[in-house]
């Protein structure tokens, strides 16, 4: 099955900003995620790039280059995403250190995990907690 090997997700969330610059800068400083790729378009809009946390990765670009998923996500609304971390209490700290929207503080869930989350720079949320859902397999 594809995307199952060693250091491979199989689901990769892909968004597209109008300023991707901006938002790759504020998803690794304040998000702690890493950079694995940025490719721009001779204009300087991101075309397409990979950003890693733990074993999972998010895609990105940018609105506008009129591409056949550009054109998709035209009327979409802002997007979720939920990310598994260790220490939710440190990442918290950082991501408020650099001035992210906290939408609901770190808390302890009913169903054993421990969660936070916060607003990117164009409207999407992202949840980080302890939670790891499983597959089955």
């Amino acid at each position: 099955m594809a995307g199952t090997g060693i250091g491979r997700p199989s689901i990769c969330p892909t968004l597209l900003y109008a300023d991707a610059k901006a938002a790759i800068r504020q998803l690794t400083e304040a998000f702690g995620f890493t950079e694995l790729a940025v490719y721009e378009s001779e204009d300087g809009s991101v075309v397409h790039a990979e950003l890693a946390q733990g074993d999972g990765v998010v895609m990105l670009g940018s609105k506008g280059t009129g591409s056949r998923f550009d054109e998709a996500m035209r009327d979409a609304g802002p997007s979720g995403a939920y990310v598994v971390v260790d220490d939710v209490d440190a990442h918290h700290r950082r991501a408020v250190e650099h001035g992210a929207e906290i939408l609901m503080p770190p808390a302890d869930q009913d169903y054993g995990s421990r969660d936070y989350m916060a607003r990117d720079l164009e409207g999407n949320v992202w949840s980080f907690g302890t939670y790891a859902p499983g597959t089955g397999t």
